[in-house]
């Protein structure tokens, strides 16, 4: 057998159309939202003018929707933090797009620098704060939409159900 031969390509494998699928216009994988999400950090003049910092809670604006899915855009001066909760039956990326955030959850604590990206599942709990000096903005994109966050206690046990990204 002459493997070099038998792994060639006849002709231009771009060129045989039927054979590429087409682009999504939405994304419907976990690659392809952690992908939108990267290409919306990367695009800083899309949401860097919209970032706004409040001192007495976490700032958020819904960045975009498209069908099912959401994406927020949230800012965190030092000192602001989550409780801990879970994202109810929504999937989600979280990706830092400025300054440092902290993520506790069962499994111990991260800090996540910019560019950093956590994936989670419905049911995740996790708590997320500004432990540094200097603000953080972030993104986050769930699906389905977010239609609640029940909060939980040190003992993880749900406690009630504010909806407010996260």
């Amino acid at each position: 057998m002459n493997s070099d031969n038998d792994l060639q390509i006849a002709g231009d494998l771009l060129e045989v159309q039927h054979l590429l699928q087409p682009a999504r216009e939405h994304p419907v994988t976990v690659a392809e939202f952690a992908g939108l999400a990267r290409s919306l950090a990367a695009d800083r003049a899309q949401w860097e003018p919209l970032v706004q910092y409040d001192a007495t809670s976490r700032w958020y604006h819904r960045l975009r929707t498209g069908p099912g899915y959401e994406v927020w855009l949230l800012s965190w001066v030092p000192g602001q933090g989550s409780e801990r909760h879970d994202h109810g039956r929504s999937s989600g990326v979280l990706t830092v797009l400025e300054g440092e955030l902290t993520e506790r959850s069962e499994s111990g604590s991260r800090a996540l620098a910019p560019g950093a990206q956590r994936v989670f599942a419905p049911g995740y709990v996790h708590e997320v704060a500004n432990d540094a000096i200097e603000p953080a903005v972030s993104l986050h994109i769930y699906y389905p939409g977010l239609t609640e966050m029940p909060m939980h206690s040190a003992r993880c046990a749900p406690t009630s159900q504010d909806v407010v990204p996260a």
